[in-house]
């Protein structure tokens, strides 16, 4: 059942009162990020924790009020309206879905002149991919365009993003794509300027990376605005409230193929028409399209994490009749589960139905689709498994895609990165290499430099549009579509897929594989960025030395100490949630401490912060999940803070360089404890001591502490006097260790 609907659009505008809120969702993603799955099911219909991504599309749609959605279909176009038809949407009360199929279409152009040319689309519509997830309100974005629309019909369109601070060092969103620079007209939400810099390797050094995104704006876009807002830490989410014009216009211009390469571009180029595009940012709500495997990591992982909620596993719009258990540590566990007793399951993962498990199987957040056989002593970590696929014994898989129908043979190693498409077979004792794709489908070499063109699966691979059948049966021989057998058997490499396997192996051609995978960001990579970082600061640091003198003689200019304190606390604040969302990485198991240690280091360079700084951020961290334990009294609270302590004080410790980082430290506890979580405070003194006992604050950091509050207010002493004894006891001991040493 669909969730509780929000305000329909006929709710919203009196002069559009008869008029159905409609929507066009592109069912093509006309990109190959995807291949070689892609060349065998289309995108859509790849399961995203267990349910096709098409169906998080428009369950979404239904509870947002949109009554008519018509499906954009052009490869694969029979699995899509197969899978349409026979889907719980055909029987849905005000809630139509309409395919429209076309096979002559090779990008989203092609497709809006398509549904121009039908004549379906009769007032405002929403445009969307197939691959989006989200649980926004369309009222309040519906509500401002319309608005917007009756004062000036040159508003054809409103774009939604939201705040995503990109990765410091690759230039990069958490979901893989490639870092924003939006230009906006604050007062009225106009977009001035849209650049997506496709990163190619990453730069050598931040300073470059500011000079090649160097803003152009003509001077009457300043002309009559007395500010502009830069926002280089947005996330574009795809989700478009658009006018009947911006149909009218893709069908006039048929050079504008791509949504935001040309046609965004070229409004915001195009001075004769005039036509203008707005923003609308979400706060709070979830928006997130998945145009990449890191982007269908990272969206999975917010599905069980329930940040998408009312969309995640326990509520089951897709399948209700399929019942689900949800346990403590997200974990999901589907009914028509055969499990071993010794077999673990850990936290943040998705066991489908009818999945048995043998012994001494170690799953960790992961998702397994329905119907699979795992052995025993199977390692299963950060990867995707989907439907009937057989893992033998002592298989290990980390951070993998695996399609349906795979079968991973005994001892098999499955490394970081690597994709299996469907039907799949790896030999015994066979390891797959780190961002290996295989697939039964053989590679057209012709096509595979393209990254923009349509997923020509059903017109130039052979592959039938109903099935995901591969091209050969993977024994003995080959056979087409029509069960003929082709003169030449298939002869799989024991290189690519070891003795009694069946698969080719794809080249990319790429060596940033890395960027949008889903596995974690390899340390080496870190750590050549964060080598290439510290060099080129040493390069600028020389170079500034030479230029000093000119500046010493140059009178300096007024500066705004609020603006800069203002964007110093923005600053800060992210680099703690940034810390922080490292930390739970390491927490949930999807990161090692060493490589939490790495990336904390690239964090300090690119936000110029100390390693107080990051002991500070580090111990917020460590407090925060101390708090999220089971606790309702002080001493449940201590107990928490002391197994935190315990297991993740080494960490702490390792930013600990100095006495002053370790004085930061108790300063962020004192702020802690009279700001954001006041419930530490009386356990002060007892949290000092275990932080003491522990080693990771030594005694002098502790009397310095307590000798600088001497001096100040009596507000400042409060922590001090809870912990007088303890300082007492630690400042007389040091003086007999002292006298000890004198006598010796």
């Amino acid at each position: 059942m669909a969730v509780k609907r929000s305000t329909r659009a006929t709710d919203i505008g009196d002069d559009e009162a008869d008029v159905p809120l409609q929507a066009v969702l592109l069912a093509d993603s006309f990109a190959q990020q995807f291949r070689p799955i892609t060349d065998e099911r289309p995108k859509v219909l790849l399961p995203l924790v267990n349910v096709p991504m098409i169906d998080y599309t428009l369950e979404w749609l239904a509870s947002a009020g949109v009554e008519e959605v018509f499906v954009f279909c052009c490869a694969h176009a029979k699995q899509v309206t197969s899978h349409l038809e026979h889907s719980r949407w055909t029987s849905q009360s005000n809630f139509t879905v309409t395919p429209i199929e076309s096979r002559d279409c090779v990008s989203a152009g092609d497709a809006l002149r398509v549904i121009d040319q039908r004549g379906v689309v009769r007032g405002d519509f929403i445009l969307i991919s197939g691959d989006t997830v989200s649980n926004m309100s369309l009222k309040e974005v519906l509500k401002e365009h319309q608005e917007r629309r009756k004062k000036d019909k040159l508003a054809v369109m409103t774009m939604v993003y939201r705040r995503c601070k990109p990765h410091p060092l690759i230039y990069q969103t958490r979901l893989g794509s490639e870092q924003l620079l939006l230009v906006v007209d604050p007062s009225t939400k106009q977009l001035l300027h849209y650049d997506s810099l496709k990163e190619a390797g990453g730069r050598e050094s931040t300073k470059q990376q500011t000079l090649a995104r160097q803003v152009v704006l003509e001077r009457s876009l300043l002309a009559d605005r007395p500010a502009v807002q830069l926002c280089s830490d947005v996330q574009d989410c795809y989700i478009d409230i658009c006018s009947p014009e911006v149909l009218l216009l893709f069908t006039d211009n048929f050079d504008y193929q791509h949504l935001r390469r040309d046609f965004v571009r070229g409004l915001l180029s195009d001075e004769i028409l005039g036509n203008k595009i707005h923003t609308y940012e979400i706060i709070g709500d979830y928006a997130a399209r998945i145009d990449n495997l890191r982007a269908y990591d990272v969206v999975s992982k917010d599905i069980i994490h329930r940040w998408t909620y009312p969309m995640v596993p326990d509520i089951r719009f897709a399948s209700p009749e399929t019942g689900i258990k949800i346990g403590r540590s997200n974990i999901y566990k589907e009914d028509g589960l055969v499990l071993a007793p010794t077999t673990i399951i850990g936290p943040s993962t998705v066991v489908g139905s009818g999945t048995s498990i043998s012994d001494n199987t170690i799953i960790r957040n992961s998702v397994i689709g329905r119907g699979c056989t795992i052995g025993s002593n199977v390692v299963i970590e950060g990867s995707h498994i989907w439907n009937n696929v057989t893992i033998c014994d002592n298989v290990q898989i980390r951070h993998a895609v695996v399609c349906d129908g795979v079968n991973l043979k005994a001892r098999a190693i499955i490394q970081p990165g690597v994709v299996l498409s469907f039907k799949v077979v790896i030999g015994e004792d066979f390891t797959v290499p780190a961002y290996s794709k295989i697939s039964l489908v053989l590679q057209r070499h012709e096509e595979e430099n393209s990254d923009e063109e349509l997923e020509y699966a059903e017109a130039a691979s052979g592959v039938t549009g109903s099935s995901p059948s591969p091209l050969y049966d993977g024994m003995n021989g080959s056979q087409t579509d029509d069960g003929e057998e082709t003169p030449q058997s298939p002869r799989w490499d024991p290189l690519q897929v070891g003795l009694g396997g069946a698969g080719y192996k794809w080249s990319t051609g790429q060596d940033d594989e890395w960027r949008h995978s889903v596995a974690p960001i390899p340390p080496e990579k870190i750590k050549e960025i964060v080598a290439r970082e510290e060099e080129a600061e040493l390069e600028d640091a020389a170079r500034d030395m030479t230029t000093s003198s000119r500046k010493d003689n140059v009178e300096e200019q007024p500066e705004d100490d609020d603006d800069e304190d203002a964007d110093e606390e923005d600053d800060s604040l992210f680099f703690d949630k940034e810390v922080e969302a490292l930390f739970s990485r390491a927490v949930t198991g999807e990161s090692s401490a060493e490589n939490v240690v790495l990336e904390v280091n690239s964090l300090k360079l690119a936000y110029d912060r100390s390693f107080s700084d990051c002991a500070g951020a580090m111990f917020r961290a460590l407090l925060n999940l101390a708090a999220q334990g089971p606790q309702t009294t002080s001493r449940e609270l201590l107990q928490n803070t002391k197994q935190v302590l315990l297991q993740w004080g080494p960490l702490l410790r390792r930013f600990l360089k100095h006495q002053d980082d370790e004085m930061e430290v108790l300063l962020v506890f004192e702020e802690i404890c009279t700001e954001d979580k006041k419930e530490y405070a009386p356990v002060f003194a007892s949290v000092l001591q275990e932080l003491y006992d522990k080693d990771v604050i030594s005694e002098e950091a502790i009397i310095a502490w307590a000798s600088e509050k001497q001096h100040g207010d009596e507000a400042d002493k409060i922590f001090v006097k809870q912990c007088e004894r303890f300082i007492q006891w630690l400042q007389e001991a040091s003086e007999e260790d002292d006298e000890g040493g004198e006598e010796a």
